[in-house]
């Protein structure tokens, strides 16, 4: 048996450390599923801390793209489940679930403000009424910029940094781990795509019958697949582009429209919760012909994604032996 010493084993971390670093740049059909998850985990990751600087300092724009960057990651590992559910994962997804709900207020009134003022334009009424808004997103971006320069977010990054490099998941042993993390990405990304469109397009199938919070649990599965698509952007060669255009754009008309529904359903709420003298601002979220149009463009989208043929195989392009 070789025995390692302290100064060996230094060296032997050091240069498995070195091989994760060396990462490919792009994704490849044949490439092994844990080397393609640091790679998609790394690239959303990066981009979260990209517009940390940008959503301190209040701008909108940024606080989108962070919480995008944020949901794209969290997709990613519940794509590469179960490979990755180790005794860390639980840890590191309920410090992004709270990073993301730090985010979600703000934006939230982001959203409802500029729905009122576009919808409403400079009547003296309604800055009178956005004044209470405006005070309330303040207030949530103070709690949000102090949360973003907190040890606890300084630990959620280097935590979800050292999992996706080298947690518990990259190293088990088992038979079962073992080939999880060789498989090649294409068989799982196709098992898994396929998977989630059958179940999103099953529970659409009853959109116009949901309530609020359902609806809102099919525009999550909605944007779980476009995001998972998008990360996988580098696997679809010329003869299969077109497919994947095709379903991204029925998927994004599905989304937005079901946006829109929950940012009416969010601004309904908050607009109750300001103040109680301000409850008839809720009524501006309230539309019936809006809803019903959003529901059509909806359904229509989801219409012509069961028409197109579920993924295969065929759509990722081949490649050679997995890649280590």
């Amino acid at each position: 048996m070789v025995r390692l010493t302290r100064s060996s084993k230094a060296t032997a971390d050091t240069k498995a450390a070195a091989r994760r670093n060396a990462l490919p740049g792009r994704l490849s059909p044949g490439m092994a599923c844990d080397t393609a998850f640091r790679i998609i985990a790394r690239r959303h990751l990066a981009a979260v801390l990209a517009q940390h600087e940008g959503t301190c300092r209040g701008d909108p724009d940024a606080l989108h793209e962070i919480r995008i960057a944020l949901t794209h990651l969290r997709t990613a590992i519940r794509f590469f489940s179960p490979m990755v559910d180790d005794a860390l994962r639980p840890k590191v997804w309920a410090e992004l679930k709270w990073l993301n709900s730090q985010l979600g207020m703000v934006r939230d009134l982001d959203v409802a403000i500029e729905r009122i003022v576009a919808e409403t334009g400079g009547e003296l009424a309604v800055i009178a009424e956005l004044q209470h808004w405006d005070e309330k997103r303040a207030e949530s971006h103070r709690l949000l910029a102090r949360a973003l320069q907190s040890a606890r977010y300084r630990r959620l990054v280097e935590q979800t940094s050292s999992w996706i490099e080298g947690g518990p998941w990259s190293t088990r042993r088992s038979k079962v781990a073992i080939r999880l993390r060789r498989c090649p990405l294409a068989d799982h990304a196709t098992a898994q795509l396929a998977e989630w469109e059958k179940t999103l397009l099953r529970k659409a199938k009853k959109l116009r019958k949901l309530d609020v919070e359902k609806r809102h649990k099919l525009r999550i599965l909605n944007k779980r697949l476009t995001y998972s698509i998008e990360s996988l952007e580098d696997l679809f060669a010329d003869r299969s582009l077109a497919k994947q255009k095709s379903i991204l754009k029925q998927l994004r008309k599905a989304q937005k429209s079901l946006g829109q529904l929950n940012d009416d359903a969010r601004g309904q709420t908050l607009a109750a919760s300001l103040d109680e003298a301000l409850a008839e601002a809720g009524i501006r979220f309230l539309d019936r012909k809006r809803e019903r149009k959003l529901l059509q463009t909806a359904s229509t989208a989801y219409r012509k994604l069961n028409r197109a043929e579920p993924f295969r195989s065929s759509d990722l392009t081949p490649d050679a032996e997995p890649e280590d």
